[in-house]
């Protein structure tokens, strides 16, 4: 069965990431805009579910300075009855709920002040998902990093740093292929190094190709192998090329003839894919109108 989600926003609904400007940022104003923006996430989560979406990615601006050290708000405490309304609702209804850092979490940075950063940012978001009280199938994607002129060594440190990382981060943490510096095979051979999932992106393997020789979806059964049963459903990413953008760039919506060329070659599997597409929602349901248009009719 093949699941499809989006991210971040609803483009119809309020969104979940409201902030303020780092000297605004008073205790009272992050709780606050916090408040607000769990509070903005049950409307997004109710749309979906009715509309059989199960797959979604939090937005990391949920808690304003959610790793800054300007936040010294615990909303894990404060909100935590809104927080775990939260999560019994995905429970229940069998969704499946992820985050992704931005670019500056990057683990594999030659700059020590770097790292400990990202892993605080990485902390962030695990202690969001740990406060929904989702279980561990519920990931934190992050990309490997830059080369900084030696990706052997990049890779390495990058490896190394991940094994330092605490056992709640770990258990949650999934590695993607980026369309600049690491291929899949790169992604594989980390995760064989440190132990957790591969999330195959198919739009950035065509712009930073490897294994060149394998079909995606033997690809994707690559990744496949290094998800266990406690990490959930195999994921994957999807989105296309903006036209006239620059390479590597998003697309502002799906294309829906490419997705279904790719849904063709992949629809036996057991997959939760991603789209990371401008309009969120609006795309999800091109592609349900477009599949439920090629179910038979009833006579």
């Amino acid at each position: 069965m093949i699941r499809i989600g989006y991210a971040c926003i609803n483009t119809k609904l309020d969104a979940p990431n409201r902030t303020c400007r780092l000297k605004n940022a008073t205790p009272e104003k992050i709780l606050e805009l916090a408040a607000a923006n769990v509070e903005a996430l049950q409307p997004i989560l109710d749309w979906n579910a009715a509309q059989g979406i199960e797959l979604f990615r939090i937005t990391s601006d949920l808690i304003p300075f959610g790793s800054h050290p300007i936040n010294t708000v615990p909303w894990w405490r404060i909100l935590e009855s809104q927080l775990a309304r939260l999560g019994d609702f995905i429970a229940r209804k069998g969704l499946r709920v992820s985050m992704h850092p931005g670019q500056f979490t990057i683990l594999n940075s030659p700059r020590r002040e770097v790292v400990a950063n990202s892993v605080k940012e990485l902390e962030y978001h695990t202690a969001v998902l740990d406060a929904l009280g989702v279980d561990n199938s519920h990931k934190i994607v992050i990309h490997l990093g830059g080369v900084y002129g030696d990706k052997a060594e990049s890779l390495s440190r990058f490896v190394e740093n991940c094994k330092r990382l605490n056992s709640r981060i770990r258990a949650r943490l999934v590695i993607e292929n980026d369309e600049r510096c690491y291929t899949v095979d790169d992604v594989l051979g980390a995760s064989r190094a440190i132990g957790v999932p591969v999330v195959f992106d198919v739009f950035h393997h065509v712009w930073n190709p490897a294994l060149e020789a394998l079909p995606v979806r033997l690809i994707i059964g690559l990744a496949a192998k290094t998800w266990r049963k406690r990490d959930g459903r195999v994921k994957i990413h999807y989105s296309n090329q903006w036209p006239g953008g620059p390479a590597g760039a998003h697309s502002k919506s799906i294309n829906v003839g490419k997705f279904l060329r790719f849904y063709d070659t992949i629809h036996d599997l057991d997959l939760d894919i991603m789209l990371e597409v401008k309009d969120k929602e609006q795309s999800v349901l091109k592609l349900f109108r477009a599949l439920n248009a090629r179910q038979p009719r009833a006579a």
